[in-house]
């Protein structure tokens, strides 16, 4: 069964459909739409995909029941992701699909470039489609609109990876602070003391905790990381040449370069490679993400490995369940993350 996003466009007018209309489309009975669009059981995943499918093409929005408290659902959810570009996103984004199409939910993918006006466009726009709940990859530090757009439209939604820091929010990520002290000792391990940083933009709280993290442990062992040496950037791969472009054209280069994530570290190594120098013999690298082609015996890059699809698996379990029980509580779901020690390190292969 193939997953699918659901790309509604933004100017198809909304017509009024019945659910009987739905039911002849589909090829089933009416009875079956009935269930599927009341979210009761009675159907099977893959009839209740078709469903949710041909409602969504067709415009169908189900009417308010002033009979009742439980408002019928648009089954679709929105996901927000900073960008498609970097791998670690996409893999969010199909681990969300694969577990809301389980329960018979579309998924509203968009982008926003880590832009705080995107950002609110995004949220109107859910906001304005009635979707059931959002999940979002891309709130920004210091920005709670998106936020507030879905709470005044009291649409649930939880936070991946990226804490809300003004609005309280369900969230789903890993502990950024250890896990950036625990590559950051790793790599003064080596026993680097000319060292750089390079994360993703300061506006997600992801990002500015593992630099945060990054510079304090070099700090406690006595290395310090000056201003010039702590570049933010875009959390992709041409983020990560372009500060290696800052880094590595004075004079004074740093001896290892520890990222924020691993599209970053890539596009560190890979200026630097252009310019005649070898990882790590020259300068080592780190990464954070851990992602598999990362992993693998072509780059094999010392990394954060954090667990994506159960991050993206739980988001949408956390959201659904905020969805069927609404609460003035939130929870924090912090998911374990290990220590990929690969070779651009510096550290021997295995087996060496």
């Amino acid at each position: 069964m193939q997953d699918r996003t659901l790309t509604v466009s933004a100017d198809r007018p909304l017509s009024p459909v019945s659910a009987a209309a739905v039911a002849r489309a589909a090829g089933v009975s009416a009875a079956s739409v009935s269930y599927v669009l009341n979210g009761k059981a009675g159907v099977s995943p893959e009839t209740r995909r078709h469903i949710i499918h041909v409602a969504n093409e067709l415009g169908f929005r189900p009417r308010k029941s002033s009979q009742s408290t439980d408002l019928q659902r648009s089954r679709v959810v929105g996901l927000i992701l900073p960008n498609i570009i970097n791998p670690m996103f996409p893999r969010w984004a199909q681990g969300v699909i694969s577990s809301a199409a389980d329960s018979g939910y579309e998924v509203f993918v968009a982008t926003t470039q880590d832009d705080p006006e995107i950002l609110a466009q995004v949220t109107a726009t859910l906001a304005n489609r009635a979707v059931d709940g959002v999940i979002l990859a891309a709130s920004l530090r210091d920005d709670a609109r998106a936020l507030r757009t879905l709470r005044a439209a009291r649409i649930p939604y939880v936070c991946l990876s990226r804490r809300a820091d003004f609005l309280d929010a369900d969230f789903v990520g890993i502990d950024d602070d250890a896990a950036a002290t625990e590559l950051m000792q790793h790599m003064l391990g080596h026993g680097y003391t000319e060292i750089a940083t390079v994360i993703g933009p300061r506006v997600s709280t992801a990002s500015l905790a593992r630099e945060q993290a990054f510079v304090r442990t070099a700090a406690t062992a006595g290395v310090v990381i000056s201003g010039d040496r702590k570049i933010s950037t875009r959390v992709n791969n041409e983020g990560g040449r372009l500060a290696a472009e800052r880094l590595f054209a004075g004079g004074n280069p740093p001896r290892a370069v520890v990222c924020g994530s691993d599209e970053l570290a890539i596009g560190v190594m890979e200026y630097a490679m252009a310019r005649g120098l070898r990882i790590p013999e020259d300068v080592a690298v780190a990464g954070c993400d851990g992602l598999p082609h990362s992993r693998s015996g072509l780059i094999n890059l010392t990394s954060i490995v954090q667990p994506q699809q159960d991050m993206a698996q739980e988001a949408f379990a956390m959201l659904l369940q905020r969805i069927d029980a609404p609460s003035r509580s939130y929870t924090s779901l912090v998911c374990p993350h290990r220590l990929h020690v690969g070779r651009t390190c510096g550290c021997p292969p295995a087996g060496a």
